[in-house]
């Protein structure tokens, strides 16, 4: 059984957009690229409705092609309860409440059993500081935090399954 990841929104932006200008910006791009090319078909790729949402915003070309990205991925239902746990990691300041949408990726993925959420938001999401507090707030929910990595750190030998 393949592992599932659950892709948020930055890794559709990096892999979609126009080359980098800066050197950080465009390492991303090509580690998000080789992960795509080279790793991705070792997991099932999972994805919401936020994800969707977020990737038709801005540009309409370059939305078009992070829309087309996403065709054929599974989405992942948003309901009450996961609404509820991601007001609750505001509330108790795992993710500020300025970013609720982060909050939400984290709830989604989490309330599925998602064993990896790819990202490349580290403010506030793969932030070390923060996953201790949203693991101690998932758990008090019943919920294990997935592990929460770049597509970097998922870069590599793993063929993704689950022994």
């Amino acid at each position: 059984m393949k592992r599932k990841v659950y892709l948020e929104t930055t890794v559709i932006s990096y892999l979609t957009a126009r080359p980098a200008r800066t050197i950080i910006g465009a390492a991303h791009q090509q580690m998000t690229q080789d992960w795509w090319d080279y790793s991705r078909s070792n997991y099932d790729l999972l994805i919401s409705e936020l994800v969707v949402r977020e990737c038709s915003a801005g540009d309409p070309d370059a939305a078009q092609k992070r829309l087309d990205v996403l065709a054929g991925i599974p989405l992942l239902d948003i309901d009450p309860q996961i609404r509820s746990i991601a007001t609750g990691l505001v509330a108790q300041s795992c993710v500020p409440p300025n970013v609720f949408e982060d909050a939400l990726h984290i709830a989604i993925a989490a309330a599925h059993s998602v064993d990896f959420i790819l990202t490349w938001n580290f403010k506030h999401i793969a932030n070390p500081i923060l996953q201790q507090r949203i693991a101690r707030y998932l758990e008090s929910c019943d919920l294990v935090i997935p592990f929460i990595c770049s597509p970097h750190e998922l870069l590599g030998e793993d063929d993704g399954s689950i022994d």
